[in-house]
């Protein structure tokens, strides 16, 4: 006889189970390493991998640059496709207008970029363009001279 799983949804689980049911983390270990690494937070305070969550929680999880804030709305004994999972939690408004201000700023970084590493002729005009506008450049290179 094959042993069968248990999918009625519980009153509580373990967050290390539930963040990767709900598919912030491809493995148990990972979720496990990133609370650990103090990447997830329950008001304001790192949570321990044992802790038992609830329905109604809000969770700070941060992967990478992303930090998201989560409310718990349901639980699950079982991980699902990424639709379901998607049911287990809302992210706060307040979230995805942070994270998506912050994704324009990134985007608008690497657009002051240049496009090309500079020659010869580009490194020599920055010189001049640093030597006639540094201040201190002067009182350097005099200072230089007379070591």
């Amino acid at each position: 006889m094959t042993k069968q799983h248990e999918t009625a949804p519980a009153d509580s689980m373990r967050v290390d189970k539930w963040l990767w049911v709900a598919r912030f983390f491809k493995t148990r270990s990972l979720a496990k390493a990133a609370i650990e690494g103090g990447k997830v937070h329950h008001q304001g305070e790192r949570v321990k991998v044992s802790k038992e969550i609830r329905a109604g929680m809000e969770l700070t999880i941060q992967q990478g640059f992303d930090k998201k804030t989560v409310v718990v709305v349901a639980l699950s004994g079982t991980r699902g496709s990424a639709p379901i999972a998607q049911q287990l939690y809302e992210e706060t408004v307040v979230s995805v207008a942070r994270r998506e201000l912050i994704a324009t700023q990134r985007k608008m970084n690497n657009l002051a970029r240049p496009d090309h590493r500079p020659n010869k002729k580009d490194r020599r005009q920055i010189g001049k363009f640093k030597q006639e506008n540094d201040q201190h450049y002067d009182e350097y290179w005099s200072y230089q001279d007379g070591v």
